[in-house]
């Protein structure tokens, strides 16, 4: 019997467009992803049963709102990697500590995902790069790779075994569906999150986002500049979600809950990924939480945490 434990990361977006449709009814997306320190753990056991027929999987959850069966994308990424192995036969325990809130806009579920791929790799002996894991991850998922590319740089396991891979990597510039990924310069920072209690669904605002005026748009490039030189000015210019613009407007506890960090913060306030989660960056760890004090209500929810590096 053999364990291992990953860490699955969360991220935010600093910056998102969608640039249209593509075939297969995707949205073209150009965006930064950014790792931040926010993470699950992901608890795998493996014993080997030649006597079996198959991969026997069982998970378990550590809170009672995630589901602990066939639709959970750990679950998915066990059967995807299992497939991949071929001729291997056993039990598998997934365990999952659960400390990113679920459709948040943060990638939990897809982290989870991607840090299942990583410890299989290790326990079956697998071998595999981060371009390999990744074209596995994109299957399950548009946020799965870069979840794998952010771990392989971040976890203390992972970053002995991929430390000459130029895949691992704390931020990316990620196009297409979002699987097409660049490695580039991240940010450091200390964030406050803020994540209102509504789920808010993905696919209704991509659906949503080409009914409404978009005004205003990141400019990718010159966001990379801004971090490869480290100039706050051209940050926080360029820290624009366009879907914004639908879930703004569809969700008015998003608006109340980013109109109240904004009332404590005078720096740019920004929605991650679809919504509904709110951050902010912030100069120190104390003023992070000054921020959540103040925004804190039964009704939101607050993590200070900063971005990895």
């Amino acid at each position: 019997m053999e364990s291992i434990r990953i860490k699955a990361f969360a991220k935010v977006n600093l910056c998102l467009d969608v640039k249209g449709l593509m075939e297969g009814g995707y949205h073209e997306v150009e965006m930064i992803l950014q790792q931040i320190s926010l993470h699950d753990e992901i608890d795998l056991t493996w014993e080997d049963d030649p006597a079996s027929d198959k991969v026997e999987i069982s998970l378990t959850v550590s809170r009672d709102d995630v589901p602990a069966d066939g639709t959970n994308l750990a679950w998915k990424a066990a059967e995807e990697m299992a497939a991949e192995a071929g001729d291997i036969r056993g039990r598998l325990s997934i365990h999952i500590d659960k400390n990113i809130p679920m459709a948040a806009g943060l990638a939990g579920g897809s982290s989870d995902c991607g840090a299942v791929i990583h410890g299989l790799n290790i326990l079956w002996d697998l071998d595999m790069n981060i371009e390999q894991l990744c074209r596995i991850g994109a299957r399950l998922g548009s946020d799965v790779p870069f979840c794998i590319m952010g771990q392989a740089a971040a976890d203390p396991i992972l970053k002995e075994i991929f430390r000459d891979d130029p895949g691992a990597a704390h931020c990316a510039i990620a196009r297409g569906r979002g699987t097409d990924l660049e490695p580039i310069t991240g940010l450091s920072s200390h964030i406050l999150l803020a994540k209102p209690d509504i789920p808010v669904s993905t696919r209704e605002v991509y659906e949503g986002i080409d009914r409404v005026e978009i005004e205003a748009r990141p400019d990718i490039d010159e966001m990379r500049l801004g971090l490869e030189k480290k100039d706050m000015e051209l940050i926080e210019k360029n820290m624009v979600n366009v879907l914004e613009n639908f879930t703004l407007k569809g969700y008015p506890m998003v608006v109340y809950t980013k109109n109240k960090v904004q009332n404590t913060w005078n720096g740019p306030v920004l929605m991650s990924g679809s919504g509904p989660t709110i951050y902010c960056l912030c100069n120190s760890e104390d003023e992070a939480a000054s921020i959540c004090e103040a925004v804190r209500e039964p009704d939101i929810r607050c993590f200070c945490t900063d971005t990895t590096s």
